[in-house]
């Protein structure tokens, strides 16, 4: 497990993993696709429209998780004084950014229909909104500074800042009363979702995650390079 902490055995364990995860990638979109528009059933309320869960779920975990990942290398970088966790960071923020961005709108999309607006200020959509501007801020800090010990070290620490609000994201929802719905899948629990849609929702979520660290390896790789050319 040395490769998530060193960037030599990175680089080199990336090399292995990089084709697998382009056949894993679109094997899996195509499939998700399938089941999301074809195979899998309209919602007796909502219709057609519930096929938007299958691109606003997976990007909103993918979000949650790759500040979470942020965080860790944070901690790592932080107080192991390790550069790769800095690396990390600057090469993953703008997919985090991305797929909070996927998510913010995809959920416009779906709640228009459902609660009649695009938007409302409740716990959960402003949670995930200030998430976006963390990744904002961490973005633009990290294109700021021409000193790169100034600007790892500020970075990490807004990411550790605005780590507070992941469980904020994570429970709004049952600590406060918002208009999003509850989460349908829990480890403690039975998920309230028909299995039917649970598959797909599954498959796209795996296809999610492999294009997230694809494209996260091939950033990671080309901070790598750039950084042993300064």
């Amino acid at each position: 497990m040395r490769f998530l902490i060193n960037a030599k055995r990175f680089d080199a364990v990336s090399d292995i993993l990089i084709k697998p995860l382009i056949f894993i990638s679109i094997a899996f979109l195509i499939i998700g696709l399938l089941f999301a528009l074809y195979l899998s059933p309209e919602d007796y309320q909502q219709g057609s429209t519930v096929r938007i869960m299958y691109i606003h779920v997976p990007s909103a975990w993918i979000a949650l998780m790759t500040f979470l990942v942020m965080t860790v290398y944070s901690i790592i970088g932080l107080a192991f004084r390790m550069p790769f966790g800095f690396i990390i960071n600057k090469a993953v923020a703008p997919i985090g950014a991305i797929f909070t961005l996927i998510c913010i709108v995809s959920g416009s999309l779906w709640g228009k229909p459902m609660w009649g607006t695009w938007w409302v200020w409740d716990a959960r959509l402003t949670s995930v909104s200030i998430l976006f501007v963390f990744y904002l801020i961490i973005i633009f800090i990290n294109k700021s500074f021409e000193n790169n010990l100034v600007r790892e070290k500020i970075s990490a620490i807004f990411i550790l800042i605005g780590s507070v609000n992941l469980p904020i994201i994570k429970f709004s929802v049952d600590w406060w009363n918002t208009l999003h719905q509850p989460a349908t899948i829990s480890k403690l629990s039975k998920p309230s979702i028909d299995p039917s849609m649970i598959t797909p929702l599954i498959i796209m979520t795996i296809a999610f995650i492999s294009i997230a660290a694809l494209i996260a390896i091939l950033r990671v790789k080309t901070e790598i390079i750039t950084r042993e050319n300064i």
